[in-house]
């Protein structure tokens, strides 16, 4: 039963029934209409026909019933269907009412009037008849024109238009289902593949088939083939996270009990050593701290929804670049464009050029500068740039500086850090809708380069 429900409501029988639904209407319709349409050509042309006739009579003076076969035999109408019944006026009239052949015996059931339709009459035990009444000279004339042939026309009319819903009836449902299993066919090939790859345990490693039409179907299974991939590179950067976070923990950790461990076995022994462990205890607890801040930070940056508001742009900058002056030993110099307000989120300003400079004071020299640029273009473009002095980067690393826990094989260990912060202020850009990108500085150094479109983040 629920099986039968499902197939009920699947898209291919929701399909044949609506067109079916719709062909057998409009077959009717158009069937109905065709029939009407006929009766009332034919309607007129009785009509026609029995203005003729009955000229034709007030032209003739019958008087009697030898009069008939005068006019029947010089008229070149075809008089074989009409019935007409004479009263005759006149002082002179030898008879007052006579009738054409046969019309007094059609005439001894009366006629029933048609309802809506003006000269129709319906005689029992014959069929319809159109009255037409005229007189001239004293004599009335009261014509009924059968209507035997005109039927006749209309019932074939009837028969091919049943004839035809009929076949349309027949040949529609076979139509329309292969339409219907062109159109739903590679839906259901998609729902059916999507289950297999919902129960997979590599579902981002599969893809869908792609079918050639129609064009919908075609982009959506390319959209969710897109959507596998980018779930499977999601899934192989989870991995390499939680494999990079733990390879960053155990150090310090290993760090930290080897020196608890130390003191436990030999402090009292040897108070010498316990001040000396502490201190690698206390350096590298920060160090977990700081990376365990910035995993929470990357972690708040993935999901964070921003508040946007208008802001002085030129003073945070110069307030960021005064609040680390003190903090690093290098010295900066800024640039600063004054009164360029923006549209956006001023902590994660802050945040982004925050971890640029961490960095660019990070592989520079002590003695050293680090150069910080505001501009904004005639366009409203805003520029923030970072230069500094350092060790620069090799092309082969500016690939990679923005991905999670990434650092080069010729730092690591050799310079503190955990590789989160570039990563932290390339998710924060994407976030505000902006671009950063990195480049080389003359003679040495490397430039960050922080550009932001005005209203992006709207």
């Amino acid at each position: 039963m629920k099986k039968w429900r499902q197939q009920s409501q699947s898209s291919a029988a929701i399909m044949l029934r609506n067109l079916m639904t719709m062909v057998i209407g409009l077959t009717l319709f158009l069937g109905l209409f065709i029939i009407l349409a006929v009766g009332q050509q034919l309607l007129r042309e009785v009509a026609a026909t029995t203005i003729n006739i009955t000229n034709s009579l007030i032209k003739v003076n019958i008087d009697g019933d030898d009069d008939w076969k005068s006019w029947r035999r010089n008229s070149p109408l075809d008089t074989s269907a009409s019935y007409v019944y004479v009263h005759n006026l006149r002082k002179d009239a030898k008879d007052k009412y006579y009738f054409s052949p046969n019309a007094n015996k059609i005439l001894k059931i009366k006629p029933v009037k048609v309802p809506l339709v003006s000269n129709l009459y319906y005689r029992p035990k014959f069929g319809f008849l159109y009255r037409r009444m005229v007189h001239a000279r004293g004599i009335h004339y009261t014509l009924w024109q059968s209507m035997h042939a005109q039927l006749a026309v209309l019932w074939r009319v009837i028969q091919v238009t049943v004839i035809l819903l009929l076949l349309t009836l027949l040949i529609a449902p076979f139509y329309i289902r292969r339409l219907t299993k062109r159109l739903t066919g590679p839906i259901a090939n998609l729902s059916h593949t999507t289950k297999i790859i919902t129960a997979s345990k590599e579902p981002g490693s599969m893809k869908l088939p792609v079918p050639d039409h129609p064009a919908e179907v075609t982009e959506l299974a390319a959209n969710f083939n897109e959507l596998l991939a980018m779930l499977d590179k999601r899934q192989e950067q989870q991995k390499l996270f939680v494999m990079n976070a733990a390879h960053e923990l155990r150090t310090p950790i290993a760090t930290i009990r080897s020196h608890a461990q130390l003191i436990e076995r030999h402090g009292e022994a040897h108070p010498e050593i316990i001040a000396k462990s502490v201190g690698y205890i206390t350096e590298e607890s920060r160090q977990m701290q700081q990376l365990i801040e910035e995993l929470l930070a990357l972690s708040r940056a993935d999901q964070l929804v921003l508040e946007v508001h208008d802001f002085d742009l030129s003073a945070i900058i110069a307030n960021t670049v005064q609040k680390m002056t003190g903090t690093f030993p290098q010295t900066f110099t800024t640039k600063i464009t004054p009164n360029i307000h923006y549209v956006g989120n001023e902590n994660a300003i802050e945040q982004i050029l925050n971890s640029i400079l961490t960095n660019a004071s990070k592989y520079s020299p002590n003695d050293s500068s680090v150069a910080v640029q505001l501009e904004q273009t005639k366009t409203g473009t805003i520029f923030i740039t970072v230069a500094d002095q350092g060790r620069g980067i090799s092309e082969a690393d500016k690939a990679h500086i923005f991905e999670r826990f990434y650092r080069s094989a010729d730092i690591r260990g050799s310079v503190a850090g955990t590789g989160l912060g570039l990563a932290i202020a390339a998710q924060l850009t994407k976030l505000i809708g902006g671009e950063i990108s990195v480049k080389d500085n003359d003679p040495t150094g490397t430039i960050f380069t922080l550009k932001i479109t005005p209203h992006s983040n709207n």
